[in-house]
């Protein structure tokens, strides 16, 4: 059986933590940041964690993760 291509767009957006749930950054945070408060842009720099569901279909697309 041959290996299975990975998503690249994905590996460059997704981790994975210590106990296994997938790491992502937040949205928002790439042009028309004056508009935005300074509490606001801060908290978007923190990393989120995906949903459930939402990381089932990162699992899939990066299957060596």
């Amino acid at each position: 059986m041959p290996k299975m291509k990975s998503n690249s767009g994905a590996k460059k957006r997704f981790s994975l933590t210590k106990t296994g749930k997938i790491k992502r950054a937040k949205a928002y945070m790439s042009h028309m940041l004056e508009k935005k408060s300074s509490k606001r842009k801060r908290k978007l720099r923190i990393s989120g964690l995906t949903s459930i569901a939402e990381a089932t279909k990162v699992k899939r697309m990066i299957p060596y993760l």
